[in-house]
């Protein structure tokens, strides 16, 4: 048996903190985002308190799984591409089986939280983690990883008002369907950074299968998305205040764009990262709508 002194340990669980990306929690925001738009809908501004620690705590542990998983699926191209050569699996400092054991023992916790929820939920979830779980793959075989990490990441939406109301109404569904679109946009700008890596290397992409007219689709895919949450606040019979947040978040994709004009990398991250903003602009909007009614 290894033995490691407290130094050592200390590193080890420094590199596990990296690989699951706490270093980098952008991901958790765009992910929780969507995940308190739907629970505040579907609980009208009230959810239980239980139900919103369990995504709260779920959302980062499933993220942080999702990333170890992702870094073990893509461990053969990672080194050969400049953001992502120095993370712990490319760079050699973690070992992929060590990956995969950690990815259980997330992927495990997060699920005893949901078993403490009402059974819609937790059969929802074996969805959800075959979702986080096959997304990484998706780029071997298909130009639309970013539109299957929108179906995996979406998926939170459904499962908050399973937990929530124990039902799914078709409200639902349209926000999962407008999370969805959001993701594969703000997926794809952060594919963009990547661009000439991956063209090289033989990695799909959305921001490859776009080409010139990346742009031009981008915006379609912005207007989609921000149609279906009009939708919402028309059928949840939702106060002005609400469509102030999609307003902002409408200008936010505006500035968005002007960031990928040119598909300069760092402004195409810069873009990606915004979206932070986005999602917070329409939760606002949702709770000021609740506190005003």
């Amino acid at each position: 048996m290894i033995s490691m002194n407290k130094e050592q340990i200390r590193d080890r669980l420094y590199l596990y903190w990296l690989l699951g990306r706490f270093d980098k929690p952008i991901g958790i925001f765009i992910l929780l985002w969507p995940t308190l738009w739907a629970l505040w809908v579907a609980a009208e501004g009230r959810p239980s308190f239980h139900v919103l620690l369990v995504f709260i705590f779920g959302v980062v542990l499933m993220r942080a799984a999702g990333c170890i998983i992702n870094d073990y699926a893509d461990r053969e191209f990672d080194p050969h591409v400049e953001r992502t050569r120095q993370r712990p699996i490319a760079s050699g400092k973690v070992k992929p089986k060590e990956a995969l054991i950690l990815f259980c023992v997330l992927s495990l916790v997060a699920f005893l939280l949901v078993l403490t929820l009402n059974s819609m939920t937790i059969k929802l979830s074996f969805i959800g983690v075959f979702l986080a779980a096959s997304y990484p793959f998706m780029k071997r075989y298909t130009h639309l990883p970013q539109a299957y990490l929108g179906i995996a990441f979406g998926w939170a939406v459904p499962m908050a008002f399973a937990a929530q109301i124990e039902t799914i109404p078709l409200v639902a569904w349209l926000m999962y369907l407008a999370v969805a679109l959001w993701a594969l946009v703000y997926d794809t700008m952060y594919a963009l950074v990547d661009y000439d890596d991956d063209l090289k290397i033989g990695v799909k992409s959305t921001a490859i299968l776009f080409g010139d007219r990346f742009r031009e689709i981008i915006a379609a895919i912005q207007v989609m998305s921000l149609g279906l949450l009009v939708w919402v606040g028309y059928l949840e019979d939702l106060t002005g205040v609400y469509y102030i947040g999609l307003i902002v978040a409408f200008c936010l994709s505006v500035y968005q764009q002007k960031l990928i004009f040119y598909r300069n990398k760092d402004n195409c991250f810069k873009a990606f990262l915004n979206n932070n903003w986005y999602g917070l602009a329409v939760f606002i909007g949702l709770v000021l709508h609740y506190i005003v009614v």
